[in-house]
């Protein structure tokens, strides 16, 4: 059975889409990217589908499944390298990607995942601070 690489780099998650992706191979990757998520740990997913020119509604929805799959295992996500004809389509279609940042490529992306995932620890080591001050 085919599947999409998921690669580890710290906290993050980094999948590249580098084939035309049909119904069951989307759907894997959904699946094993929140299992990757759960068993990791993982802070960020980046998705890299910069070779895709071509983006259907069921793979523009395993995209928003993943943002909010991802989101609720308290994991942000970030999609990159969206060609403008994808970005066409996706408007044309009416998905809005809920739960997914965009960046142009991935050096952007992995800057945006940093930045989400220090602004959520800054948050948290406050929210801690605070409850310990009130003992």
């Amino acid at each position: 059975m085919d599947r999409i690489p998921v690669l580890q780099m710290g906290k993050f998650l980094l999948v590249t889409i580098q084939v035309d992706l049909y119904d069951r191979l989307a759907l894997n990757l959904e699946s094993d990217l929140v299992q990757m998520v759960s068993k990791t740990g993982a802070r960020g997913v980046l998705i890299d589908i910069s070779a895709l020119s071509i983006v259907d509604s069921f793979m523009g929805r395993i995209i928003g499944n993943i943002g909010n799959m991802s989101k609720i295992m308290d994991a942000e996500t970030v999609v990159v390298g969206m060609q403008p004809a994808v970005a066409i389509t996706l408007v044309e279609l009416g998905l809005e990607l809920k739960g997914v940042s965009t960046a142009l490529n991935v050096e952007r992306g992995m800057e945006l995942l940093h930045r989400k995932i220090g602004s959520l620890e800054d948050t948290t080591e406050e929210e801690e601070h605070d409850d310990s001050s009130t003992d």
